[in-house]
């Protein structure tokens, strides 16, 4: 009955298949999953936020590459996706941080200006003639709420979260958040998990030059990008520290020993 399966139902934004499917945001939510990765954690005190950043030849000045981008002097985010549609919903918050500052004297809230960043992005869902925004949004903050996480999808979707990854990788970063994840950690400790999950889940060394690193602390409410240099130090934080020989091992290749000897012992 509905012959030609999906190619029949995503040549239009507005069709929806027999499955209730919309397949171009479902394009979009791919081109997200298979952008660099970015890892956000947050605590009492803190709220952490690293990236990857691809450098597809040693041509590029890789200091030209963004990924992380301050929104107001209290939010910063990463993006995951189309770069250039980004940068359109980046200066777009910005503008609406500023406007309200400026009408009520205090800073936005993260959940307000996340909210209509996704009420645009449900529109590009809705209407024919465009297409989705092809990227997701991962916000960091801390505002008279307290730390915050929120993220943006494609759909139109946002969320909020105590840790969370998104791009290439994000399954492995989630799950090692899931199992180290704990809100009483300290800065230092918050920027290890933070970056130890983003080194578990990409394919190569972090560096200075492939990694972008930013945090904002309770004590004062700023958003801080690291330079190269911070991103050394805090990098030193998780070098791999040389494992001892397990002991287990040995104690199995004694009881073997000691096994064939009492053997040999009883056939004599």
């Amino acid at each position: 009955m509905f012959g030609g399966g999906q190619v029949k139902y995503d040549r239009a934004l507005t069709v929806f298949s027999p499955e209730g499917r919309l397949f171009q945001v479902e394009y979009a939510l791919e081109a997200v999953r298979r952008g660099t990765l970015a890892v956000a954690v947050k605590t009492k005190e803190c709220v952490c936020l690293a990236a990857e950043i691809k450098i597809p030849s040693n041509l590029i000045d890789a200091d030209s590459i963004d990924k992380l981008f301050q929104v107001d002097e209290h939010i910063g985010v990463a993006i995951s996706g189309l770069h250039a549609d980004a940068r359109t919903l980046i200066n777009y918050a910005r503008v609406q941080a500023q406007s309200f500052r400026l009408t009520y004297d205090e800073p936005v809230r993260l959940n307000m200006l996340v909210k209509s960043l996704a009420d645009i992005k449900q529109q590009y869902t809705q209407f024919g003639g465009i297409r989705p925004f092809g990227c997701a949004l991962f916000f960091i903050a801390i505002d008279p709420a307290g730390p915050q996480i929120y993220t943006t999808s494609p759909s139109g979707i946002y969320r909020a979260f105590k840790a969370y990854a998104l791009g290439s990788g994000e399954a492995t970063a989630r799950d090692y958040l899931k199992e180290n994840y704990a809100e009483d950690l300290t800065f230092d400790e918050t920027v290890k998990l933070t970056l130890t999950a983003l080194k578990e889940s990409i394919n190569e060394k972090p560096t200075k030059d492939n990694t972008r690193f930013a945090y904002i602390k309770s004590e004062d409410n700023k958003f801080h990008m690291c330079s190269k240099d911070e991103v050394v130090k805090f990098l030193s934080l998780i070098k791999e520290e040389p494992k001892p020989e397990p002991k287990v091992k040995i104690k199995a290749f004694f009881n073997l020993f000691l096994f064939r000897n009492f053997k040999f012992y009883i056939s004599k």
